[in-house]
Protein backbone atom coordinates (compact mmCIF):
# COMPACT_ATOMS: atom_id res chain seq x y z
CA UNK A 1 0.00 0.00 0.00
CA UNK A 2 3.19 2.39 0.48
CA UNK A 3 3.72 2.24 -3.35
CA UNK A 4 0.36 4.29 -4.15
CA UNK A 5 0.47 7.26 -2.35
CA UNK A 6 1.17 10.00 -5.21
CA UNK A 7 0.26 12.87 -2.80
CA UNK A 8 3.07 11.93 -0.93
CA UNK A 9 5.92 11.33 -3.44
CA UNK A 10 4.83 14.34 -5.44
CA UNK A 11 4.92 16.63 -2.31
CA UNK A 12 9.04 15.53 -1.79
CA UNK A 13 9.87 14.55 -4.65
CA UNK A 14 12.38 12.00 -2.61
CA UNK A 15 11.54 9.06 0.25
CA UNK A 16 10.48 10.33 3.35
CA UNK A 17 11.06 7.11 5.05
CA UNK A 18 14.81 7.84 6.02
CA UNK A 19 12.54 10.53 8.71
CA UNK A 20 11.84 8.14 10.17
CA UNK A 21 14.50 6.82 12.93
CA UNK A 22 15.91 3.10 12.74
CA UNK A 23 14.36 1.54 15.92
CA UNK A 24 11.13 2.52 14.11
CA UNK A 25 12.20 1.06 10.63
CA UNK A 26 8.87 -1.38 11.01
CA UNK A 27 6.50 1.72 11.08
CA UNK A 28 7.79 3.65 7.97
CA UNK A 29 5.30 2.10 5.24
CA UNK A 30 2.43 3.19 7.99
CA UNK A 31 3.74 6.54 8.44
CA UNK A 32 4.00 7.18 4.95
CA UNK A 33 0.59 5.97 4.13
CA UNK A 34 -0.66 8.11 7.05
CA UNK A 35 0.76 11.26 5.77
CA UNK A 36 -0.19 10.52 2.04
CA UNK A 37 -3.77 9.77 3.20
CA UNK A 38 -3.78 12.84 5.68
CA UNK A 39 -3.11 15.36 2.56
CA UNK A 40 -5.35 13.39 -0.13
CA UNK A 41 -8.47 14.46 2.55
CA UNK A 42 -7.71 17.77 2.98
CA UNK A 43 -9.72 20.28 0.94
CA UNK A 44 -8.64 21.21 -2.42
CA UNK A 45 -7.97 25.19 -1.83
CA UNK A 46 -5.31 24.55 1.19
CA UNK A 47 -3.41 21.11 -0.82
CA UNK A 48 -3.07 23.70 -3.62
CA UNK A 49 -1.24 26.06 -1.86
CA UNK A 50 1.09 23.57 -0.04
CA UNK A 51 1.81 21.94 -3.49
CA UNK A 52 2.49 25.46 -4.64
CA UNK A 53 4.68 26.29 -1.66
CA UNK A 54 6.68 23.12 -1.82
CA UNK A 55 7.49 23.64 -5.49
CA UNK A 56 8.72 27.47 -4.79
CA UNK A 57 11.23 25.90 -2.25
CA UNK A 58 14.81 25.85 -3.80
CA UNK A 59 15.06 22.40 -5.98
CA UNK A 60 17.94 21.29 -3.07
CA UNK A 61 15.76 21.83 -0.58
CA UNK A 62 16.32 19.16 1.92
CA UNK A 63 13.40 16.63 3.20
CA UNK A 64 13.71 18.08 6.54
CA UNK A 65 12.83 21.67 5.32
CA UNK A 66 9.95 20.60 3.04
CA UNK A 67 8.55 18.58 5.91
CA UNK A 68 8.34 21.64 7.95
CA UNK A 69 6.71 24.07 5.53
CA UNK A 70 3.76 21.66 5.66
CA UNK A 71 3.71 21.32 9.11
CA UNK A 72 3.58 25.06 9.57
CA UNK A 73 0.51 25.22 7.17
CA UNK A 74 -1.36 22.07 9.31
CA UNK A 75 -1.85 22.98 13.03
CA UNK A 76 -2.21 19.13 13.99
CA UNK A 77 0.83 18.24 12.04
CA UNK A 78 2.53 21.32 13.57
CA UNK A 79 1.14 20.20 17.07
CA UNK A 80 2.86 16.86 16.47
CA UNK A 81 5.86 17.89 15.12
CA UNK A 82 6.54 19.95 19.11
CA UNK A 83 5.67 16.09 20.62
CA UNK A 84 8.52 14.92 18.52
CA UNK A 85 10.81 17.98 18.41
CA UNK A 86 13.42 16.65 21.36
CA UNK A 87 13.36 12.58 20.39
CA UNK A 88 16.79 11.70 20.47
CA UNK A 89 16.34 9.10 18.09
CA UNK A 90 15.63 11.59 15.51
CA UNK A 91 18.10 12.57 12.31
CA UNK A 92 19.85 15.69 14.06
CA UNK A 93 18.74 17.90 11.30
CA UNK A 94 15.43 16.86 11.73
CA UNK A 95 15.31 17.28 15.23
CA UNK A 96 16.75 21.19 15.15
CA UNK A 97 14.42 21.91 12.24
CA UNK A 98 11.35 20.45 14.53
CA UNK A 99 12.29 22.18 17.91
CA UNK A 100 11.56 25.96 15.75
CA UNK A 101 7.99 24.71 15.97
CA UNK A 102 8.32 25.09 20.09
CA UNK A 103 8.16 28.64 19.57
CA UNK A 104 8.10 30.28 16.17
CA UNK A 105 9.91 33.79 15.90
CA UNK A 106 7.15 36.43 15.38
CA UNK A 107 6.69 38.10 12.33
CA UNK A 108 4.72 41.84 11.72
CA UNK A 109 1.02 41.72 13.53
CA UNK A 110 -1.09 41.51 10.54
CA UNK A 111 -4.03 43.68 10.35
CA UNK A 112 -5.77 40.84 10.47
CA UNK A 113 -4.81 39.70 13.79
CA UNK A 114 -5.23 43.40 14.83
CA UNK A 115 -8.65 43.08 13.23
CA UNK A 116 -8.91 40.60 16.25
CA UNK A 117 -8.32 42.17 19.06
CA UNK A 118 -10.10 45.23 17.84
CA UNK A 119 -13.32 43.23 17.46
CA UNK A 120 -12.64 41.40 20.75
CA UNK A 121 -11.35 43.71 22.94
CA UNK A 122 -13.33 47.00 21.71
CA UNK A 123 -12.83 50.53 23.53
CA UNK A 124 -10.36 48.18 25.73
CA UNK A 125 -7.56 48.72 23.13
CA UNK A 126 -7.60 52.21 23.65
CA UNK A 127 -5.38 51.44 26.79
CA UNK A 128 -3.25 49.38 25.43
CA UNK A 129 -0.05 50.14 23.22
CA UNK A 130 0.29 47.28 21.37
CA UNK A 131 3.87 45.69 19.52
CA UNK A 132 4.29 45.98 15.98
CA UNK A 133 5.88 42.28 16.20
CA UNK A 134 4.38 39.40 17.43
CA UNK A 135 6.65 37.88 19.90
CA UNK A 136 5.66 34.30 18.91
CA UNK A 137 3.78 31.88 16.60
CA UNK A 138 2.27 28.54 17.88
CA UNK A 139 0.42 26.04 16.17
CA UNK A 140 -3.37 28.09 16.22
CA UNK A 141 -2.05 31.70 17.98
CA UNK A 142 -0.14 34.44 17.94
CA UNK A 143 0.99 36.23 21.06
CA UNK A 144 1.53 40.27 20.86
CA UNK A 145 3.17 41.91 23.01
CA UNK A 146 1.52 45.09 24.42
CA UNK A 147 2.05 47.99 27.20
CA UNK A 148 -0.72 49.84 29.31
CA UNK A 149 -0.76 53.23 28.62
CA UNK A 150 -2.06 54.32 31.49
CA UNK A 151 1.02 53.09 33.42
CA UNK A 152 3.33 55.46 31.32
CA UNK A 153 4.07 57.48 34.20
CA UNK A 154 5.31 54.75 36.68
CA UNK A 155 6.89 52.71 34.10
CA UNK A 156 4.87 51.03 31.54
CA UNK A 157 2.96 47.15 32.82
CA UNK A 158 3.67 44.65 29.99
CA UNK A 159 1.74 42.17 28.94
CA UNK A 160 0.43 39.67 25.85
CA UNK A 161 -2.57 39.04 24.17
CA UNK A 162 -2.59 35.33 23.19
CA UNK A 163 -4.65 35.59 20.00
CA UNK A 164 -6.24 32.75 17.93
CA UNK A 165 -5.45 32.51 13.92
CA UNK A 166 -8.08 33.99 12.15
CA UNK A 167 -9.57 31.44 10.31
CA UNK A 168 -8.09 28.32 12.65
CA UNK A 169 -11.13 26.89 13.88
CA UNK A 170 -12.22 25.78 10.06
CA UNK A 171 -8.60 24.59 9.52
CA UNK A 172 -8.82 22.71 13.06
CA UNK A 173 -12.31 21.18 12.35
CA UNK A 174 -11.18 20.19 9.08
CA UNK A 175 -7.86 18.17 9.94
CA UNK A 176 -9.18 16.61 12.83
CA UNK A 177 -12.08 15.12 11.09
CA UNK A 178 -9.19 13.67 9.15
CA UNK A 179 -7.69 12.21 11.86
CA UNK A 180 -11.27 10.35 13.19
CA UNK A 181 -10.81 8.63 9.18
CA UNK A 182 -7.32 8.20 9.51
CA UNK A 183 -7.65 5.91 12.73
CA UNK A 184 -10.09 4.08 11.54
CA UNK A 185 -7.72 3.40 8.35
CA UNK A 186 -5.51 2.23 10.60
CA UNK A 187 -7.38 0.01 12.52
CA UNK A 188 -8.72 -1.58 9.57
CA UNK A 189 -4.97 -2.68 8.18
CA UNK A 190 -3.02 -3.66 11.31
CA UNK A 191 -2.64 -6.60 9.96
CA UNK A 192 -1.08 -5.40 6.89
CA UNK A 193 1.29 -2.79 8.69
CA UNK A 194 2.33 -5.91 11.26
CA UNK A 195 1.57 -3.20 13.98
CA UNK A 196 -0.50 -4.22 17.21
CA UNK A 197 -4.12 -4.04 17.18
CA UNK A 198 -4.19 -0.95 19.75
CA UNK A 199 -7.86 0.41 19.06
CA UNK A 200 -5.41 3.48 17.13
CA UNK A 201 -9.65 4.96 16.33
CA UNK A 202 -10.11 5.12 20.31
CA UNK A 203 -6.64 6.79 20.96
CA UNK A 204 -6.87 9.51 17.96
CA UNK A 205 -10.53 10.29 19.18
CA UNK A 206 -9.33 10.90 22.72
CA UNK A 207 -6.49 13.42 21.23
CA UNK A 208 -8.96 14.96 18.84
CA UNK A 209 -11.21 16.11 21.82
CA UNK A 210 -7.72 17.41 23.26
CA UNK A 211 -6.65 19.52 20.36
CA UNK A 212 -9.90 20.99 19.84
CA UNK A 213 -9.79 22.42 23.41
CA UNK A 214 -6.53 24.23 22.04
CA UNK A 215 -8.85 26.73 20.58
CA UNK A 216 -11.26 27.08 23.62
CA UNK A 217 -9.57 30.12 25.18
CA UNK A 218 -12.17 30.32 27.88
CA UNK A 219 -10.98 27.10 28.84
CA UNK A 220 -7.29 27.97 29.16
CA UNK A 221 -8.05 30.89 30.81
CA UNK A 222 -9.73 28.65 33.35
CA UNK A 223 -6.93 26.32 33.65
CA UNK A 224 -4.73 29.47 34.05
CA UNK A 225 -6.66 29.55 37.62
CA UNK A 226 -6.16 25.97 38.38
CA UNK A 227 -2.87 26.01 38.11
CA UNK A 228 -1.83 29.38 39.51
CA UNK A 229 -3.43 27.65 42.42
CA UNK A 230 -2.38 24.02 42.32
CA UNK A 231 1.10 25.75 42.40
CA UNK A 232 0.32 28.59 45.07
CA UNK A 233 2.90 27.48 47.59
CA UNK A 234 5.98 27.08 45.25
CA UNK A 235 8.04 30.49 45.32
CA UNK A 236 10.22 28.57 42.61
CA UNK A 237 7.46 28.37 40.09
CA UNK A 238 5.39 31.32 38.04
CA UNK A 239 2.33 30.72 36.16
CA UNK A 240 1.30 33.58 34.27
CA UNK A 241 -1.05 35.91 35.97
CA UNK A 242 -4.79 36.82 34.04
CA UNK A 243 -6.04 40.24 32.99
CA UNK A 244 -9.70 40.81 33.64
CA UNK A 245 -10.11 41.46 29.67
CA UNK A 246 -9.75 37.71 28.20
CA UNK A 247 -12.29 36.79 25.60
CA UNK A 248 -12.97 33.40 23.86
CA UNK A 249 -10.22 34.14 21.37
CA UNK A 250 -7.93 36.19 23.40
CA UNK A 251 -5.99 35.53 26.61
CA UNK A 252 -4.50 38.70 27.95
CA UNK A 253 -1.77 37.80 30.82
CA UNK A 254 1.20 38.85 32.11
CA UNK A 255 4.68 38.79 29.93
CA UNK A 256 7.27 36.33 31.26
CA UNK A 257 10.77 37.71 30.53
CA UNK A 258 13.22 34.79 30.27
CA UNK A 259 14.81 31.91 27.76
CA UNK A 260 13.29 28.54 27.08
CA UNK A 261 15.08 26.00 29.26
CA UNK A 262 17.26 24.80 26.69
CA UNK A 263 18.72 27.80 26.09
CA UNK A 264 21.51 26.85 28.81
CA UNK A 265 24.69 26.91 26.80
CA UNK A 266 26.03 29.37 29.43
CA UNK A 267 25.01 27.77 32.09
CA UNK A 268 27.52 26.01 34.32
CA UNK A 269 26.61 22.39 34.94
CA UNK A 270 25.36 22.67 38.38
CA UNK A 271 23.12 25.27 37.49
CA UNK A 272 21.81 22.73 34.39
CA UNK A 273 21.29 19.91 36.41
CA UNK A 274 19.42 22.24 39.14
CA UNK A 275 16.93 23.64 36.27
CA UNK A 276 16.74 19.92 34.68
CA UNK A 277 15.55 18.70 38.43
CA UNK A 278 13.20 21.61 38.98
CA UNK A 279 11.33 21.20 35.76
CA UNK A 280 10.80 17.39 37.06
CA UNK A 281 10.15 18.30 40.49
CA UNK A 282 7.13 20.66 39.06
CA UNK A 283 5.42 18.53 36.01
CA UNK A 284 6.12 15.13 36.86
CA UNK A 285 6.75 15.11 41.01
CA UNK A 286 4.46 17.64 41.85
CA UNK A 287 1.31 16.12 40.23
CA UNK A 288 2.56 12.63 41.42
CA UNK A 289 2.69 13.16 45.15
CA UNK A 290 -0.30 15.48 46.05
CA UNK A 291 -2.74 14.14 48.68
CA UNK A 292 -5.53 16.13 46.17
CA UNK A 293 -8.18 13.70 44.88
CA UNK A 294 -7.01 15.32 41.21
CA UNK A 295 -3.99 16.43 40.47
CA UNK A 296 -3.65 18.70 37.10
CA UNK A 297 -0.86 17.94 34.87
CA UNK A 298 0.58 20.00 31.82
CA UNK A 299 0.13 18.29 28.91
CA UNK A 300 2.18 19.81 26.35
CA UNK A 301 5.32 20.55 28.16
CA UNK A 302 7.39 20.97 25.07
CA UNK A 303 10.44 23.28 25.84
CA UNK A 304 8.69 26.14 24.11
CA UNK A 305 6.55 26.69 26.90
CA UNK A 306 8.69 26.07 29.79
CA UNK A 307 10.61 29.30 30.60
CA UNK A 308 13.68 30.17 32.79
CA UNK A 309 13.23 33.50 33.88
CA UNK A 310 15.30 36.69 34.81
CA UNK A 311 14.91 35.94 38.90
CA UNK A 312 14.89 31.95 38.29
CA UNK A 313 12.15 30.67 38.71
CA UNK A 314 10.60 28.05 36.28
CA UNK A 315 7.28 29.51 34.79
CA UNK A 316 5.28 27.31 32.89
CA UNK A 317 3.25 28.38 29.98
CA UNK A 318 0.24 28.03 27.39
CA UNK A 319 -2.17 25.72 29.97
CA UNK A 320 -4.51 24.95 26.87
CA UNK A 321 -3.41 21.22 26.98
CA UNK A 322 -4.38 19.96 30.21
CA UNK A 323 -4.78 16.56 31.88
CA UNK A 324 -5.80 15.04 35.92
CA UNK A 325 -4.36 12.48 37.11
CA UNK A 326 -6.89 10.81 39.64
CA UNK A 327 -6.43 9.38 43.03
CA UNK A 328 -7.29 6.10 42.31
CA UNK A 329 -4.42 5.68 39.27
CA UNK A 330 -1.78 6.54 41.39
CA UNK A 331 -2.78 4.58 44.43
CA UNK A 332 -2.79 1.21 41.67
CA UNK A 333 0.31 2.83 40.59
CA UNK A 334 2.12 3.06 43.76
CA UNK A 335 0.31 -0.80 45.28
CA UNK A 336 2.02 -1.98 41.20
CA UNK A 337 5.41 -0.51 42.72
CA UNK A 338 5.16 -2.21 45.96
CA UNK A 339 4.56 -5.75 44.28
CA UNK A 340 7.82 -4.83 42.39
CA UNK A 341 9.11 -4.34 45.55
CA UNK A 342 8.31 -7.56 47.18
CA UNK A 343 8.83 -9.52 43.50
CA UNK A 344 5.10 -10.58 43.69
CA UNK A 345 3.78 -10.77 39.71
CA UNK A 346 0.20 -11.34 40.88
CA UNK A 347 -0.09 -8.59 42.65
CA UNK A 348 1.63 -6.26 39.87
CA UNK A 349 -0.75 -7.85 37.13
CA UNK A 350 -3.89 -7.50 39.14
CA UNK A 351 -2.71 -3.64 39.70
CA UNK A 352 -2.38 -3.32 35.84
CA UNK A 353 -6.01 -5.10 35.26
CA UNK A 354 -7.59 -2.91 37.68
CA UNK A 355 -5.90 0.18 35.11
CA UNK A 356 -7.26 -1.25 32.48
CA UNK A 357 -10.43 -0.37 30.66
CA UNK A 358 -11.68 -3.39 29.73
CA UNK A 359 -10.57 -7.08 30.01
CA UNK A 360 -7.25 -7.82 29.55
CA UNK A 361 -5.71 -11.35 28.17
CA UNK A 362 -4.49 -12.96 31.17
CA UNK A 363 -2.08 -15.05 29.63
CA UNK A 364 -0.42 -12.34 27.65
CA UNK A 365 -0.47 -10.15 30.29
CA UNK A 366 1.64 -12.30 32.88
CA UNK A 367 4.14 -13.23 30.27
CA UNK A 368 4.61 -9.25 29.98
CA UNK A 369 4.71 -9.35 33.97
CA UNK A 370 7.07 -12.12 34.46
CA UNK A 371 9.65 -10.68 31.62
CA UNK A 372 9.33 -7.57 33.48
CA UNK A 373 10.07 -9.06 37.08
CA UNK A 374 12.77 -11.18 35.47
CA UNK A 375 14.51 -7.86 34.75
CA UNK A 376 14.53 -7.39 38.52
CA UNK A 377 16.51 -10.48 39.44
CA UNK A 378 19.34 -9.23 37.20
CA UNK A 379 20.15 -5.21 36.00
CA UNK A 380 17.09 -3.39 36.99
CA UNK A 381 15.05 -1.40 40.20
CA UNK A 382 11.55 -0.95 40.11
CA UNK A 383 11.58 2.21 39.69
CA UNK A 384 9.81 4.72 37.61
CA UNK A 385 11.54 4.04 34.19
CA UNK A 386 11.37 -0.20 34.86
CA UNK A 387 7.09 0.87 35.92
CA UNK A 388 6.80 3.10 32.80
CA UNK A 389 8.62 0.21 30.81
CA UNK A 390 6.56 -2.39 32.12
CA UNK A 391 2.84 -0.60 30.75
CA UNK A 392 4.08 0.32 27.25
CA UNK A 393 5.01 -3.33 27.13
CA UNK A 394 1.43 -4.24 28.18
CA UNK A 395 -0.09 -2.05 26.31
CA UNK A 396 1.93 -3.05 23.06
CA UNK A 397 2.58 -6.79 23.61
CA UNK A 398 -0.81 -7.73 25.53
CA UNK A 399 -3.38 -5.48 24.57
CA UNK A 400 -4.00 -3.88 27.22
CA UNK A 401 -6.10 -0.62 27.04
CA UNK A 402 -5.45 1.92 29.55
CA UNK A 403 -7.45 5.47 29.87
CA UNK A 404 -6.69 8.53 27.75
CA UNK A 405 -5.25 10.54 30.67
CA UNK A 406 -3.21 7.64 31.18
CA UNK A 407 -2.25 7.70 27.64
CA UNK A 408 -1.86 11.71 27.60
CA UNK A 409 0.14 11.75 30.74
CA UNK A 410 2.89 8.89 29.36
CA UNK A 411 2.61 11.16 25.49
CA UNK A 412 3.50 14.60 28.47
CA UNK A 413 6.14 12.30 30.18
CA UNK A 414 7.63 11.29 26.97
CA UNK A 415 8.16 15.26 25.66
CA UNK A 416 9.30 15.97 29.10
CA UNK A 417 12.14 12.93 29.15
CA UNK A 418 13.26 14.53 25.83
CA UNK A 419 13.68 18.16 27.38
CA UNK A 420 15.35 16.97 30.19
CA UNK A 421 18.17 15.58 28.25
CA UNK A 422 18.49 18.85 26.08
CA UNK A 423 18.78 20.70 29.67
CA UNK A 424 21.22 17.80 31.41
CA UNK A 425 21.65 14.67 29.70
CA UNK A 426 22.75 13.26 33.71
CA UNK A 427 19.62 13.92 35.41
CA UNK A 428 16.54 11.92 34.80
CA UNK A 429 12.78 11.21 36.67
CA UNK A 430 13.89 8.69 37.94
CA UNK A 431 16.22 10.09 40.20
CA UNK A 432 14.22 12.66 41.04
CA UNK A 433 10.62 11.11 41.75
CA UNK A 434 11.80 9.27 44.73
CA UNK A 435 13.62 12.09 46.25
CA UNK A 436 10.71 13.89 46.10
CA UNK A 437 8.79 11.19 47.55
CA UNK A 438 10.79 11.00 50.53
CA UNK A 439 10.70 14.61 51.20
CA UNK A 440 7.02 13.75 50.68
CA UNK A 441 7.20 10.71 53.06
CA UNK A 442 8.80 12.81 55.62
CA UNK A 443 6.16 15.59 55.71
CA UNK A 444 3.43 13.18 56.50
CA UNK A 445 4.95 11.45 59.79
CA UNK A 446 3.23 13.11 62.15
CA UNK A 447 -0.20 12.73 60.09
CA UNK A 448 0.26 8.88 60.14
CA UNK A 449 0.30 8.75 63.79
CA UNK A 450 -3.18 9.97 63.55
CA UNK A 451 -4.60 8.10 60.78
CA UNK A 452 -6.74 4.86 60.40
CA UNK A 453 -4.13 2.16 59.72
CA UNK A 454 -5.70 2.20 55.95
CA UNK A 455 -5.98 5.36 55.10
CA UNK A 456 -4.38 6.48 51.96
CA UNK A 457 -4.76 10.16 52.23
CA UNK A 458 -1.30 10.92 52.20
CA UNK A 459 0.99 12.43 48.93
CA UNK A 460 2.53 9.13 49.25
CA UNK A 461 -0.75 7.47 48.58
CA UNK A 462 0.39 3.98 50.75
CA UNK A 463 -1.21 3.28 54.22
CA UNK A 464 0.38 2.53 56.96
CA UNK A 465 -1.00 -1.25 56.72
CA UNK A 466 0.91 -1.13 53.25
CA UNK A 467 4.34 -0.23 54.91
CA UNK A 468 3.98 -2.75 57.30
CA UNK A 469 2.91 -5.15 54.19
CA UNK A 470 6.05 -4.10 52.37
CA UNK A 471 8.16 -4.73 55.83
CA UNK A 472 6.89 -8.12 56.48
CA UNK A 473 6.64 -8.96 52.88
CA UNK A 474 10.98 -8.30 53.01
CA UNK A 475 11.67 -11.96 53.72
CA UNK A 476 9.27 -13.62 51.15
CA UNK A 477 10.58 -10.99 48.36
CA UNK A 478 14.26 -12.18 49.49
CA UNK A 479 13.29 -15.94 49.70
CA UNK A 480 11.97 -15.60 45.85
CA UNK A 481 15.23 -13.49 44.97
CA UNK A 482 17.63 -16.02 46.22
CA UNK A 483 15.38 -19.45 44.93
CA UNK A 484 15.28 -17.48 41.84
CA UNK A 485 19.48 -17.01 41.62
CA UNK A 486 19.96 -20.81 42.86
CA UNK A 487 17.54 -21.84 40.30
CA UNK A 488 19.40 -19.89 37.62
CA UNK A 489 22.83 -21.01 38.95
CA UNK A 490 21.85 -24.76 38.93
CA UNK A 491 20.40 -24.37 35.66
CA UNK A 492 23.97 -22.61 34.58
CA UNK A 493 25.83 -25.24 36.04
CA UNK A 494 23.98 -27.98 34.54
CA UNK A 495 24.72 -26.90 30.94
CA UNK A 496 28.27 -26.07 31.58
CA UNK A 497 28.09 -30.09 32.67
CA UNK A 498 26.75 -31.14 29.88
CA UNK A 499 28.94 -28.99 27.35
CA UNK A 500 32.24 -30.85 29.10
Amino acid sequence: MSKANPVGQDLWGVDITPLVPEVYADYRPLVVDALAFFLRHLSAPRLTAILAEQQALPSDASVAQRLMALLFHCPTLHKLGQVVARNRKLDPELRSRLQTLESMPGTTCGAAVKQVIQRELGDAVAALRLGATALAEASVSVVVPFASVAADASGPADGVLKVLKPGIEEFLEEELAIWSKLGRFIDERCEYYKVPPLNYAESLASIRELLAREIRLDHEQHNLTEAAEFYRDARSIQVPTLFPFCTSRITAMERIHGRKVTDVEAFSERQRRRLANSVIDALVARPVWTPLETAIFHADPHAGNLFFTEDERLAILDWSLIGYLGKVERVHMMQLLLGALTLDPQRIAREIEALALAPVDVVALRAVVDKAVGKLYTDMIPGFRWSQSLLDEASLSAGVQFSSVLLLYRKSILTIEGVIKDIFVGSSIGHVLPAAAIRQFVCELTARVLAPPSSRNFGTHLSNLDLFSLYWGGPTAAARFWTHQWQRWLTDLIGDLRES
